[in-house]
């Protein structure tokens, strides 16, 4: 599988107006403006933000990036799945950095009575009392940011490691951005990997306009639903080697997964394979079915993806350069490391091909689950 992906080991909402509460353990992130509690705002008459963090085990990225990707051409993406949004502005901008400092996760939720402080908030990294968050004097290549009006805090980030992304209220509020470069620069050791900070624009936050009061609230990795973040890596893994095999052509091709047995453990990595050959071939003498002639499909223009079959979302999208579908002198083929998929669901693979200048997607029941080990 040319795309992988690896799952947070924490990530917490950190809030301006509970300076001390901590949210370790809460099934919901949330980057939002002036949040209310019914319909009084909370800590006074002053405008209040929210941002989070979330960090991957540096284990996994060493694995993905030497065990896996190597020398090849890759990106790494950093997805995480809108819960509620509510009151976007035409153009709004939501922005990551790499944290600069370590912190503590803790075990909190929000608003818990009483409020639990054992982990990383606003003002503190690792529990209440105990190293907290600069607010000046930043080290060089770090800053960060507050409204002076409110308790100083709310992370401290590097600067030259910012992604962002624009929503309207039309958009998909799914999170998706570019993270390459801070992978890259945790890799070789230039910064810790303290993972990720979430938040909006400075222009957006701590705004006292009820007409601006933009909520982003997004599914943590407690959360008890199929959408957790995640750390997606896509890299080129495509061969093309055909032997003495034959293209496939014309109007009427067939194709159909030639080893699937309907299963796969977490810690599977399946090639599979694809029969390929025309649907009605051309009567012809010979002393061998034709139906035992293998074909591939066309280079660079075939691509595999994967549905969830219970929600019909793409888990994995046809992508022209991480999915293109290989070929060896056995057939056409690709790998898929089950790792990279929630266990105990079914998917659905499709394959789309342009063949005689006809675009064709095959979905054949190509179904599987996969099943904890």
């Amino acid at each position: 599988m040319a795309v992988y992906k690896i799952f947070p080991t924490q990530d917490a909402t950190i809030y301006s107006a509970y300076p001390s509460q901590n949210t370790g353990l809460d099934e919901i992130l949330d980057a939002s403006t002036n949040f209310l509690t019914g319909s009084v705002q909370v800590n006074g008459e002053l405008p209040q933000t929210s941002r989070f963090l979330i960090q991957f085990a540096s284990s996994d990225l060493s694995y993905v990036s030497q065990s896996l990707i190597g020398n090849k051409q890759w990106t790494a993406d950093l997805k995480i799945f809108v819960a509620n949004a509510t009151y976007l502005q035409t153009d709004t901008t939501i922005l990551t950095n790499a944290v600069s400092g370590s912190w503590n996760m803790g075990t909190g939720k929000y608003m818990d009575d009483p409020e639990v402080q054992n982990g990383v908030s606003w003002v503190w990294r690792t529990y209440s009392g105990s190293n907290a968050w600069l607010t000046a004097s930043y080290a060089s290549g770090t800053t960060g940011s507050y409204d002076p009006n409110n308790t100083p805090g709310g992370g401290v980030w590097w600067t030259g490691s910012q992604a962002s992304q624009v929503f309207s209220y039309r958009s998909d509020l799914d999170i998706n951005f570019g993270v390459k470069n801070i992978v890259e620069q945790w890799n070789s050791g230039s910064w810790s990997n303290n993972g990720f900070i979430v938040r909006q624009d400075p222009s957006q936050e701590f705004v006292d306009n009820i007409n601006q009061q933009i909520t982003l609230k997004y599914f943590s990795v407690d959360t008890h639903t199929i959408y957790p973040p995640c750390l997606e890596f896509k890299w080129k893994d495509f061969s093309f080697i055909t032997g003495s095999l034959t293209q496939i052509t014309g109007s009427n091709p067939y194709v159909s997964l030639a080893n699937n047995p309907g299963f796969f453990y977490s810690e599977s990595i399946q090639r599979f394979r694809l029969n390929v050959r025309p649907q009605f071939p051309a009567r012809a003498f010979q002393t061998s079915s034709i139906y035992t002639t293998n074909y591939y499909l066309p280079s660079g223009s075939s691509y595999w993806a994967i549905k969830d079959l219970d929600t019909n979302e793409y888990i994995v999208e046809f992508d022209p350069t991480y999915t293109l579908i290989s070929t060896d002198p056995s057939g056409s083929y690709f790998d898929v490391h089950m790792n990279g998929l929630q266990p105990e669901r079914y998917y659905q693979i499709l394959i789309q091909s342009t063949i005689s200048g006809n675009t064709i997607v095959f979905n054949n029941e190509y179904y599987f689950k996969v099943i904890n080990g």
